[in-house]
């Protein structure tokens, strides 16, 4: 997961935004996830799984059945957090065979009853959507 020339400067925990403090899950993360976010703000720790509460979640989908069979689950855990949804490059080597794309994950993240604000490149492989629960109107 090192970063390539081209890429923000950004580090990726701030990317992301993890605060200080703040709890993330992390659900289904490559190995090398953890190393690629470098240092964590003070107090920020990661956390496999949904369970607890959470700042953040990170949920890394490899194929269209697993997103559709835990959209809404994961979205569920999103009353509180954000929740970023990440998915294999088409330009990943090697190439996914899952085809997903960000137009996929909206509309997944969209029937859930959230709604997308941020689009990230997490690294050369991984991009992802942050997703926040949609207020009902008042």
């Amino acid at each position: 997961m090192n970063v390539p020339a081209g890429y923000s400067g950004t580090p990726l925990a701030k990317k992301l935004g993890i605060k200080p403090g703040m709890t993330v899950g992390v659900i289904g993360a490559p190995p090398e996830f953890a190393e690629a976010l470098g240092e964590l703000p003070a107090g920020a720790c990661l956390r496999p799984g949904t369970r607890g509460r959470a700042g953040l979640l990170i949920w890394f989908v490899r194929s269209e059945k697993e997103l559709a069979a835990g959209s809404v689950r994961i979205a569920r855990h999103a009353n509180e957090s954000r929740l970023w949804i990440a998915w294999r490059k088409k330009t990943a080597r090697p190439a996914p065979a899952s085809g997903l794309d960000e137009n996929a994950v909206r509309k997944a993240g969209l029937a859930a009853g959230l709604v997308d604000f941020k689009v990230c490149a997490i690294d050369e492989t991984w991009s992802g959507l942050l997703f926040a629960r949609r207020k009902s109107p008042d």
